[in-house]
């Protein structure tokens, strides 16, 4: 199999057009590349689609390039940028940093996510 993320399966647009989640289904489960635009913020621009308090995704992915905060529920806090690998548990937000779109492939988070609350 052999797919490219530029032909996606689904693509599920941000709110404010602050980047979008393009999906790929494959025979393990749907993979995802996250673009998230400078100033995205999952409280603003994915919580509105999501409808839960904070993102209960899990997310185990890889950051191709721009920087992301991570801050969990209870405080706890990660960035990750260019080259990381990341494991996030649910119940957090999550913002851009800096002035460089934050691109992630994720394989394990992004089935549900950016979809609107029962969908």
């Amino acid at each position: 199999m052999c797919v490219n993320f530029d032909e996606p399966d689904e693509t599920r647009p941000f709110e404010g057009g602050m980047g979008r989640l393009d999906v790929i289904d494959t025979d393990n489960g749907p993979v995802g590349r996250a673009v998230f635009e400078p100033g995205w913020r999952w409280s603003q621009h994915v919580k509105p689609i999501a409808g839960t308090d904070s993102c209960e995704a899990a997310h185990t992915g890889y950051v191709i390039s721009g920087r992301i905060k991570i801050v969990m529920d209870d405080g706890d806090a990660l960035e990750a940028g260019p080259g990381d690998f990341v494991s996030v548990a649910p119940g957090h937000d999550a913002w851009v940093l800096g002035d460089t779109p934050c691109v992630v492939i994720d394989w394990v988070g992004y089935g549900t996510y950016a979809k609107p609350a029962g969908a």
